[in-house]
């Protein structure tokens, strides 16, 4: 009959028995992703979590493999993998009581999100998902990508697009005889699909550098002076497909729709803004926020039906965390963010359900098995 306030809500805890317990950890950074390191558990409590929210995993992946009394071996052995489908802050905490009993709770990180359920509100955790393996570490990986293809990744038994990256070669200094001149290269190497990466967008404030131009998804005239279109046309005389890099969870402060929109930027509104790699974070718990990021994707379909791919970016963790669409709530936002992506991505699911799509977020940032639904693969740095 009234509202209550969740200070925890875990999804799974499991209790297991043994005489040693040893952990694999996978941490690391940009270009050094998923870094494997083993140690053994002993008395107390050991975590492992994120509080970055939306480049949630660029430091420490949302995955961990238990060993049960001896190191981990790829052929035998009883081993836990686990992880949780949650494209935000989790945790996995270990700990072992004083009668060497083991228990492991995995669910959102509780941090800085308490949070306030009306009456009638159903507040749904993310699923834990694990697999146990007696045959060592080699047959739960094994396992758990054969189950991740058949029943968790989008399009998981279907073949992958192999592509040519403009970035590697131009950066953001390109036109349109580069771009066509790379086509030619992609032909040669015999791959499905040429993408554009990042840098076609923005006109008052040209997207020539990471510091400008985010948001505005106008194609940039003075490089592309035939548009997109012109691309993908390009791309089908030569038999391949056309793919495009959006960011369309963040913006510049140097951008028109910045300058247009500030109350749609999770920014505290009495202190100095905070930039990582010069850019913010949309607010996407705002429905606003939500039917503009649809658009992007929405948009550039129907005016360009010759794209057939999207590499989906997304660079930045949150910073200068205060929602102005919560206003009281903003314990809320941390899981409220998250659901106004799900919601997002499952308007384009729904609406281009074979428009396969790359989760990308400065590499491998994100790689959680409930985003992995609505992609087809991410890339790992």
């Amino acid at each position: 009959k009234k509202a209550v306030t969740l200070y925890r809500y875990d999804s799974s805890l499991l209790h297991i028995t043994g005489e040693k317990y040893y952990l694999t950890e996978f941490s690391g950074d940009w270009a050094r992703e998923v870094n494997m390191t083993e140690q053994p558990l002993a008395f107390g409590k050991k975590i492992l979590d994120t509080k970055l929210g939306s480049r949630a995993n660029m430091f420490c992946s949302p995955f961990f493999l238990l060993s049960l009394d001896k190191a981990a071996e790829e052929n035998s052995g009883e081993i836990l993998f686990g992880t949780i489908a949650w494209t935000g802050n989790f945790h996995f905490t270990f700990e072992i009581d004083q009668q060497n009993r083991l228990r492991i709770l995995s669910g959102i990180n509780p941090y800085a999100s308490e949070y306030s359920l009306l009456p009638g509100e159903i507040f749904r955790t993310p699923e834990f998902i694990f697999t146990y393996s007696m045959e060592g570490k080699g047959k739960a990986s094994r396992d758990f990508h054969r189950w991740a293809r058949k029943y968790q990744l989008k399009d998981g038994e279907k073949p992958r697009l192999t592509l040519l990256n403009n970035w590697e070669a131009t950066g953001f200094n390109f036109n349109e005889e580069k771009l066509v001149t790379i086509m030619d290269e992609a032909v040669k190497l015999g791959v499905d699909m040429f993408l554009l990466d990042d840098g076609w967008f923005g006109n008052k404030y040209p997207r020539n550098s990471d510091r400008q131009g985010l948001g505005d998804w106008g194609v940039t005239t003075a490089k592309l002076p035939n548009d997109i279109e012109k691309l993908t046309q390009e791309a089908s005389k030569r038999g391949i497909k056309f793919g495009l890099w959006i960011e369309p969870e963040m913006v510049n402060p140097r951008s028109e729709l910045y300058e247009q929109h500030k109350d749609w930027v999770i920014r505290l509104p009495n202190r100095k803004e905070y930039y990582f790699r010069n850019q913010m974070v949309l607010d996407l718990s705002n429905p606003k926020v939500q039917n503009f990021v649809f658009g992007i994707v929405d948009n550039l379909m129907k005016k360009y039906p010759g794209i057939a791919y999207f590499k989906w970016d997304c660079n930045s963790p949150i910073t200068n965390i205060y929602s102005p669409y919560l206003k009281d709530k903003q314990s809320h936002l941390y899981i409220e963010h998250v659901r106004g992506l799900y919601n997002i991505l499952e308007r384009v699911k729904q609406k281009y359900p074979d428009v396969p799509m790359m989760l990308c977020s400065g590499g491998g940032g994100r790689s959680d098995y409930k985003a992995l639904s609505y992609f087809t693969e991410f890339w790992p740095r």
